[in-house]
């Protein structure tokens, strides 16, 4: 009976899996064209080659990934408020890439905090305040306070980062591929204590469909709304993996790629401080403006970086 089930749930979840990359696609084919137009990036290499292509298919991804979510897997109410702040932070994007006029960055951070602050009150509330240093292979109970604020920090940066690095055409994708597939072999080696590792693929399945369209020469960009979406799944898949550190490891490149432009503009615009003069920001821009990668180079060698340094921290978490 218990062999049935296992099979009847496996079926069920490929199923899902499926579902959520055609639909993705077959969407995206039909009604990509009604999405708004970009407007071309004035500052960014090559911004003006995306002038034109439709913005904001994150709308169309987020939504099969939630629907798909609660058709194909068991959702509880911690699952269900996830969701909705996903399509919160997918909302506020698309509203974003519709807007004629960028949105202010102060308007962006109060929506991000919103996201944040809720996502880690929930957590809290379902969780605790337990980490798991894989690592090391340790548990650590953490003050309610120092856990709340370390976890609004790493919902906003995951969020911030993912969306800085949507500058190349396949690269924010195919980073939040590799890193959440990082997090669901961690779910499998810590035998499926923390996360939810089908969730996960689940969204990766829709990345997948969305980079048919977005692999150069792309056609269309998840804009706000899948990267800030995307941003927020990663985050969730850190906190449930109870090792929120690690995602310093399984997400390296998003932050070095996104993490060091925002961390330049902080510095120069509340401390007058200007560091890395000689470095464009985000990396990807470095990379193609000062050492003539393409494109395809770009994402090529910032998904092999990445994928080594998650296996091996994969390997490492494993044998502790």
């Amino acid at each position: 009976m218990l062999e049935l089930l296992v099979s009847d749930l496996s079926t069920l979840h490929a199923t899902g899996f499926a579902v959520a990359f055609v639909l993705t696609v077959l969407l995206i084919k039909f009604f990509g064209k009604k999405l708004p137009k970009d407007q071309g990036r004035k500052f960014a290499v090559e911004g003006a080659l995306s002038e034109g292509k439709g913005r904001g298919a994150g709308i169309i991804f987020v939504c099969v990934f939630s629907a798909v979510s609660c058709l194909f897997s068991l959702q509880t109410l911690e699952s269900c408020i996830y969701l909705l702040f996903i399509l919160f932070a997918m909302i506020t994007g698309f509203l974003d890439d519709a807007s004629d006029k960028a949105w202010k960055d102060y308007k962006k951070a109060i929506y991000d905090l919103i996201t944040s602050v809720g996502i880690t009150v929930v957590f809290i509330i379902e969780n605790g305040t337990g980490i798991h240093l894989a690592l090391l292979g340790i548990d650590i109970e953490l003050p309610v306070l120092l856990f709340g604020l370390i976890s609004v920090a790493l919902i906003w940066a995951s969020i911030n980062v993912t969306n800085c690095t949507d500058g190349v055409d396949g690269l924010s994708a195919t980073l939040g591929i590799t890193t959440l597939i990082s997090y669901t072999i961690y779910d499998s080696i810590s035998g499926g204590s923390y996360g939810d590792g089908y969730t996960m693929l689940l969204f990766c399945a829709c990345l997948m469909g969305y980079l048919l369209f977005n692999a150069h020469p792309s056609t269309i960009l998840m804009g706000d709304a899948g990267s800030r979406a995307m941003g927020t799944v990663i985050a969730i898949a850190a906190l449930k993996s109870r090792d929120p550190f690690i995602l310093f490891l399984f997400g390296l490149v998003f932050i070095l790629d996104g993490g060091l432009g925002l961390i330049k503009l902080f510095l120069a615009r509340f401390f007058k401080i200007k560091i890395l003069k000689n470095i464009r920001t985000p990396l990807h821009d470095h990379v193609r403006k000062n050492l003539n990668w393409s494109n395809t180079q770009t994402v090529y060698r910032f998904t092999i970086i990445q994928s080594l340094v998650s296996i091996i921290a994969l390997w490492f978490s494993g044998r502790v």
